[in-house]
């Protein structure tokens, strides 16, 4: 790297400052272990998560690895209880974010990582202001962000100016009086569509490949003492037959996508929003200011834009700070880093976790209820 105008060094650099960033923090502070947080807080909850948005989680899904500083722990400090504010809102989650990192006394770095490079002193992160931070490990706590996925047939069907991915949908009020057609069939798929109508969006078409899921209460009860074996037994999930890693993921995918919250119900019933099952989008062509968009059932539907809500995969080379010698020494499988016990990559000192994570240590890992466990597992290697 070039010369900077500053250098720190720290034992350990977190990238990221997500709920996996700040719960690995508290975690080090906890533990002695030096350590330098970089990122935005919260910042793809805040800018690319829709306003009105409420989480699928309860208040058990809670980020401190100690169990201190739970989410009910805040609701004490606001004389109120898990009743009183589940299913939780968007802004609600922040709101304990917030007041975790404050607690815990948590400092954050505000700035990107632009450039992660090995170094004579393990590693060396340039940042978007100029400076560098040097290292001996680096934990990606990486989140959704960069992994937001729209299948490559469906992006050349519609036009680039005319679609979006779900995560780019932070302030719905943008699309009112508009006509949007939402492509997926899962929770970020309806919700989208009851924000937008409720925002004021003229009409809502929400198109999916499989019948319209139930709107049902999910069971999650047995995802946290799965999370527990594996963190006791951080091998166990790997060397499980692949039959059963796959009826662990059939369970969460019949949990979690395959079951519609049921305060959503209501929501979807909206005048504006027209649900399409067991359809896709065949082919679209612009007529004027009008997009029309060809669904295989053979109906034409007229709209201003095409929302997808096709979910995130993971590929560490849309990374954008991994680039060249680093990148090449990331072992990977399906695009996927290969990790040891503690989240480790074959790189030693850098260590991954998040949706990343989870191709080694199962689905749990894409979503809040696996931020203790990470952060425990991590720290195994110092």
């Amino acid at each position: 790297m070039t010369s900077s105008r500053y250098r720190v060094h720290s034992p350990l650099l977190v990238i990221g400052a997500g709920p996996f960033g700040l719960a690995m923090a508290a975690h080090a502070k906890g533990r002695g272990i030096d350590h330098l947080v970089v990122g935005r807080p919260m910042s793809f909850w805040r800018e690319h998560m829709p306003k009105g948005m409420i989480l699928r989680s309860a208040c058990d899904w809670h980020l401190d690895p100690a169990d201190r500083d739970t989410i009910e722990r805040f609701l004490a400090t606001r004389g109120q209880t898990p009743g009183d504010v589940e299913p939780l809102s968007l802004a609600f989650y922040l709101d304990y974010a917030e007041w975790f990192q404050a607690r815990k006394g948590l400092r954050v770095r505000d700035a990107r990582v632009i450039r992660l490079e090995r170094s004579d002193m393990g590693f060396a992160a340039r940042l978007d202001d100029g400076d560098v931070v040097t290292a001996d490990r680096v934990l990606l706590a990486l989140g959704l962000a960069p992994f937001a996925h729209v299948p490559e047939a469906l992006a050349a069907i519609v036009p680039r100016e005319r679609r979006s991915h779900t995560r780019d949908c932070a302030a719905p009020d943008r699309w009112a009086g508009r006509r949007v057609l939402v492509v997926g069939g899962r929770q970020s798929a309806f919700e989208t569509g009851a924000l937008l109508a409720e925002a004021g969006a003229a009409a809502v078409h929400v198109c999916l490949r499989h019948e319209t899921p139930a709107f049902e209460t999910s069971d999650w009860t047995w995802v946290e003492p799965t999370l527990d074996r594996i963190e006791a037994e951080p091998g166990w999930y790997r060397a499980l037959p692949e039959s059963e890693r796959e009826g662990i993921t059939a369970h969460f995918f019949a949990e979690g996508r395959r079951k519609l919250e049921p305060w959503l119900g209501p929501r979807v019933r909206h005048p504006a929003i027209e649900v399409r099952p067991m359809t896709e989008v065949a082919g679209a062509e612009e007529r004027g200011d009008t997009l029309r968009v060809r669904l295989l059932t053979g109906e034409t539907l007229d709209v201003d834009h095409v929302m997808f809500a096709t979910g995130y995969k993971v590929d560490l080379e849309r990374v954008p700070f991994l680039a060249g010698e680093l990148l090449r020494r990331i072992e990977r499988r399906e695009g996927y880093p290969i990790l040891d016990d503690t989240l480790q990559t074959t790189v030693p000192g850098l260590f991954v976790t998040s949706l990343p994570a989870a191709r080694d240590f199962g689905l749990f890992f894409g979503f809040t209820v696996a931020v203790r466990a990470s952060a425990r597992m991590v720290a195994l290697a110092f």
